[in-house]
């Protein structure tokens, strides 16, 4: 990291299937040791899975909307402060709302139960397009935690 300046931010490329850099954004954190491929056959398949149990309805909106559920408005941060540490709430940018709602998912998929990742996956898009699960649980967790430590937001830098 340079003493001076930020840092570009990579250019992520839309998916080649919807066209979307948010699809493109799931598969890369979805990805295990390189493995891209395989990480776009289980989202795709994932995606196919949906749109029957959606009932036809456009399984892209599904997931977009899964993700905009999850999405963290505040969480905590700790700063140090005369020798004591403070959680201090802070608003969450853009940027990292968005790939904290796509961790939670996939941390959230990859702890169910089901046999397999697509089945794990579609189970846990559906339960956050439902508001419930526990990527939405998660979500709910960071805000209880920003708002019960309110009383330290003057002390935001």
């Amino acid at each position: 990291m340079p003493r001076k300046g930020s840092v570009p931010k990579r250019e992520v490329y839309p998916d080649p299937k919807y066209g979307s850099v948010l699809v493109a954004k799931f598969i890369n954190n979805l990805m295990r040791d390189g493995k891209k491929n395989t990480a776009r056959k289980i989202f795709y398949s994932a995606l196919e899975v949906l749109k029957e149990r959606a009932g036809g309805e456009d399984p892209l909106r599904v997931f977009e909307t899964a993700v905009e559920k999850v999405k963290p408005l505040l969480e905590t941060r700790s700063r140090r402060i005369g020798g004591a540490n403070y959680q201090v709430p802070v608003e969450v940018r853009p940027e990292r709302q968005v790939s904290l709602a796509i961790k939670w998912i996939i941390n959230a998929a990859r702890a169910r139960s089901e046999r397999t990742m697509v089945d794990r996956l579609v189970g846990e898009i559906w339960d956050a397009y439902n508001e419930k699960g526990a990527a939405i649980k998660k979500r709910e967790d960071t805000h209880r935690m920003a708002e019960s430590n309110r009383v330290f937001a003057h002390f935001r830098w």
